[in-house]
């Protein structure tokens, strides 16, 4: 009996989890919102990132080299991390599964959990927060922009996303120890 309801919870939490994502999808067919998000994924893939460590590196000088190296050190074991949780986990982007959800944006790989690009936008925040609490207000909100993006554009579920926060956090977190 016990197994049946753990079954069912889990079950209800996958349909929350679709019917979640299926109605964030539905803004991205308005052409404003789909064009911003697809912006935002894209500056996400990395632009935004790397911007910003020029950016310290060019005001802190050498002192920035740190909290820089530091950043792609976590996103390097972000990206190691998350290539094998997705070959591991297999799970199928939200758009090959329901048909209610319209891709809008392009996958940089076949799989779903958990959300590189949401693990690697909270992993570099947390970092460059940390040496530069006075980035947060530009950081803070493209990180949660990326996060939605990923939802918004039909290329992640909800779950992926919050998986990908916390991993992100934690590779993040964890690095400060070896530093």
């Amino acid at each position: 009996m016990h197994n049946r309801s753990l079954t069912h919870y889990l079950d209800r939490i996958c349909a929350l989890d679709s019917a979640l994502c299926i109605k964030v999808n539905r803004s991205s067919h308005y052409r404003l919102v789909r064009w911003s998000f697809r912006l935002v994924s894209r500056l996400g893939d990395g632009m935004f990132w790397y911007a910003i460590m020029l950016g310290i590196v060019l005001t802190q000088g050498e002192d920035g080299i740190a909290a820089c190296l530091h950043m792609m050190s976590v996103g390097l074991s972000g990206t190691l991390i998350y290539k094998w949780l997705k070959g591991k986990t297999l799970r199928p982007r939200p758009y090959e599964v329901h048909q209610d959800v319209w891709l809008a944006g392009k996958p940089l790989d076949k799989f779903s959990f958990p959300s590189g690009h949401t693990l690697h936008a909270v992993a570099f925040s947390v970092v460059a927060l940390t040496y530069y609490p006075q980035l947060g207000m530009l950081i803070m909100p493209f990180a949660i922009l990326v996060a939605m993006s990923r939802v918004v554009l039909g290329l992640h579920y909800p779950s992926d996303v919050l998986a990908g926060a916390l991993l992100g956090a934690l590779i993040a977190m964890v690095s400060f120890i070896f530093i």
